[in-house]
């Protein structure tokens, strides 16, 4: 409440009485999403892992660099296992713990990452706090006139509803073109979108539409997936993916291919498989495919399977299917993706000067897990 009213003071004293478009300047809009994000984390807390914060810093200001906002944007984790984020004015961006949980790739973490920023780009928050001051602008004006004690409440909580109001569909796919942006300019994977939304598109489901702001706020999913979908596709991969009648899913490059059977927890085949075909056609836009370059890293309960800083796959225990460890079973993944590097250098070589320079900022690192032993593949003989 208190936020609210210091909010009514500041729109009172800073030329108000013209009820219009843009009356909340950029310092103004800066100044009420600080102290915005005071309440969040004052109701929340922040969530006490500096790796887990120093990673969505990371994420969030490799996207940021390309908003055409000049604000300083801040990215921060709330100790929740809600599984949700949100975006206040001026550049804070919070994501909850359920969300970091949920979205195993710095992928999945910058399309959500990408979209906050979104709605920051084109101020849809800031419109609405407008549009709704404007509509009760002339009562309360006259309440605060007569000395009405109530005016200060119907102006706070004119701008508690603006806060809290969900996005139009127009809004939702404003954020979504420019997170895509975003996240193709940061260098982020192709598929990244589309497995974020279609991963929340399920839960949603299985949770009989939960009323979390990243569902209630996010209308048309379908109609949103099948956009993400054609920005990926429009990109013509030569690695494709195919998705089986059983559920499980391949991808394919030429002679080399690699299919994907387990679901594990949210991550189906078929997203497992959009991320490495779009992992690979990053890696192939990088420049020369190098087949010495694959690296496994170990966690708790699974093993990565990088290429330098990208990240393939995510090998867990169910993707065995006799008694090897995750390591070793990510060590033949490593196996069959030199055999594809092979497929991408010839590509390469035939088609000089179209690999282009090292793509946006770094993404993907090592940092998706708690690290304990990095690997290095060596070169499978032909």
């Amino acid at each position: 409440m208190k936020f609210l009213l210091a909010l009514l003071c500041m729109f009172l004293f800073a030329g108000m009485p013209q009820a219009q478009a843009a009356m909340i300047g950029e310092q103004q809009e800066i100044e009420m999403g600080r102290k915005a994000g005071e309440q969040l984390e004052a109701h929340y807390g922040l969530y006490q892992d500096e790796e887990m914060q120093a990673r969505i810093d990371r994420i969030g200001q490799s996207l940021a660099q390309y908003s055409n906002r000049k604000i300083p944007y801040r990215f921060k984790v709330l100790n929740t296992q809600d599984v949700n984020a949100l975006a206040c004015p001026g550049g804070f961006i919070y994501v909850y713990k359920g969300l970091v949980d949920f979205m195993t790739s710095d992928d999945e973490l910058a399309a959500v990452l990408g979209h906050e920023i979104g709605h920051i780009e084109r101020r849809h928050t800031v419109h609405q706090i407008e549009k709704q001051m404007a509509l009760s602008l002339l009562s309360v004006l006259a309440g605060v006139a007569s000395g009405d004690p109530g005016a200060a409440m119907v102006m706070a909580t004119t701008a508690s509803q603006a806060l809290m109001a969900s996005y139009s569909r127009d809004d939702e796919r404003e954020a979504d073109a420019e997170g895509f942006v975003l996240s193709r300019k940061a260098g982020y994977n192709p598929y990244g979108s589309y497995v974020t939304m279609a991963k929340l598109e399920d839960m949603t489901k299985d949770m009989g539409n939960p009323e979390y702001g990243l569902f209630s706020s996010h209308p048309e999913p379908e109609a949103r997936m099948k956009k993400a979908m054609a920005e990926a596709e429009s990109l013509h991969m030569p690695e494709k993916v195919t998705v089986e009648k059983d559920g499980s899913a391949v991808v394919s490059d030429g002679d080399w291919s690699y299919t994907f059977y387990q679901t594990v927890g949210y991550d189906k085949p078929e997203y497992r498989a959009r991320l490495m075909a779009g992992a690979l056609y990053q890696i192939e836009r990088r420049g020369p495919v190098d087949e010495t370059h694959f690296i496994t890293v170990d966690g708790d309960n699974w093993t990565d399977v990088y290429y330098e800083d990208i990240r393939l796959m995510r090998y867990f225990p169910a993707d065995s299917r006799t008694e090897k460890t995750t390591g070793q079973g990510a060590a033949e993944v490593t196996e069959s993706l030199q055999k594809w590097a092979e497929i991408a250098k010839k590509r390469q070589m035939a088609a000089p000067g179209k690999a282009s320079a090292k793509q946006g900022a770094a993404q993907g690192s090592a940092g998706n897990g708690k690290k304990q032993k990095i690997r290095t593949a060596a070169p499978v003989a032909a």
